[in-house]
């Protein structure tokens, strides 16, 4: 039996030669995989279809590898509705690339209709993010601060001036103001040891001994510098998806600018080739206090910590709101990311199953990408500027 003539054949043939993703639709058994496989072969393309168990787990690992198979040709996938964040991937791929007739698509439903999908295309805002913010200049504004008054002061000694006088008053009125406890004079020092700990899991014991206070006594002074509003502890998170959760609370400076001066370094000290681990606890803490400072005035309420445990696994920063939905955020101090910094969000996303609305990976780069389903890597600065 000879094939049914297919007259949507030249105008599908004819879309190739000016739009970059043709989508063919229409229900099942209409013959939409016949006619792509023939479209295919007389372009010398590919056809791959998402129906198949190995390619669609391709596709979901790697979204924007998957796309990058047919180099210069074109790619056919059949049933894409299967991986929603193919649409995700495509979007930046011929952004990037805008070459007429790179990818042709089937779909047994409207595509722009299907839940799924919708969600992923509601994502394409962020993922057209770009930013001309270089790490220095994360590491400046982290260092800088947000004190209105120490912002006004020039860079260097008169606004590190402002801040050690700040630490000098805060000690000497705003504490003995508020609390009653003998050994004030050690809030100084005490600020030192946490801010050379920026966002590191807080562990009393070692705190203490560098401090030279007994374990016992620590918390009230810990707790006066949380009421003083210079430091905030992010609990661990947990949930029955793992029991090896570690409990250690981090412990971050509210103002990265503080904690910059409080261990005496620059944007140029925290560099690459001065102290990158250094960059990474500033810019992590930069993030966290952004994100606080913004739950204070979001209309979506949620409770910010952080997921580690004993395995090695460890999201930087959690957010769960009271229905029970979760996000997840890594912050990267490096401006080039792979799949791998996403990987404790893959797996706390396959954890959680639909609980999981998204998760981000913020890094110091140019440019946004897809890493998979409901996770994408995103320029730092699209906390304030989107």
């Amino acid at each position: 039996m000879s094939p049914l003539p297919r007259h949507v054949k030249p105008r599908i043939l004819e879309a190739l030669h000016d739009t970059r993703i043709v989508v063919l639709q229409g229900a099942r058994q209409a013959g939409k995989t016949t006619l792509v496989s023939e479209i295919a072969a007389d372009v010398s393309g590919r056809l791959v279809t998402l129906d198949d168990d190995l390619t669609r787990a391709a596709a979901e690992a790697d979204p924007s590898g998957f796309l990058t198979q047919v180099p210069g040709g074109i790619l056919a996938i059949d049933e894409v509705q299967r991986v929603p964040a193919l649409v995700l991937a495509l979007k930046v791929a011929v952004d990037r690339d805008p070459r007429p007739g790179r990818f042709l698509l089937t779909g047994c439903a409207n595509l722009l209709r299907l839940p799924a999908m919708q969600d992923s295309l509601a994502g394409e805002s962020l993922l057209g993010h770009t930013s001309s913010l270089t790490r220095q200049d994360y590491l400046e504004r982290a260092c800088a601060g947000s004190y209105p008054e120490a912002l006004a002061r020039t860079p260097g000694r008169r606004r590190a001036a402002w801040l050690d006088n700040y630490v000098q008053r805060i000690v000497e009125r705003d504490a003995a103001d508020v609390s009653r406890l003998q050994q004030l004079e050690e809030l100084p020092r005490l600020l030192r040891m946490l801010a050379a700990r920026n966002a590191g899991e807080l562990n009393i014991m070692a705190l203490a001994n560098d401090v030279g206070m007994p374990a016992r006594t620590l918390a009230p002074y810990l707790g006066l510098l949380e009421t003083l509003f210079l430091v905030q502890r992010i609990p661990a998170w947990s949930t029955n998806v793992s029991k090896r959760v570690v409990s250690r609370p981090k412990a971050t400076l509210l103002d990265t600018g503080l904690a910059a001066r409080l261990v005496n370094v620059s944007a140029a000290g925290a560099s690459v080739t001065a102290n990158p681990d250094l960059a990474g606890r500033l810019l992590e803490g930069f993030v966290a206090g952004e994100i606080r400072r913004q739950l204070g005035w979001s209309e979506q309420t949620a409770r910010l910590s952080h997921y580690p445990d004993h395995a090695g696994a460890e999201v930087d920063l959690v957010l769960e709101t009271d229905d029970g939905r979760i996000a997840g955020v890594e912050v990267k101090a490096t401006s080039s990311v792979t799949g791998r910094d996403a990987t404790w969000l893959t797996q706390l996303r396959d954890r959680l199953g639909s609980r999981f609305t998204g998760g981000v990976v913020l890094h110091t780069g140019p440019t946004s990408a897809p890493f998979g389903d409901r996770i994408a890597a995103l320029p730092m600065d699209v906390l304030w500027s989107t």
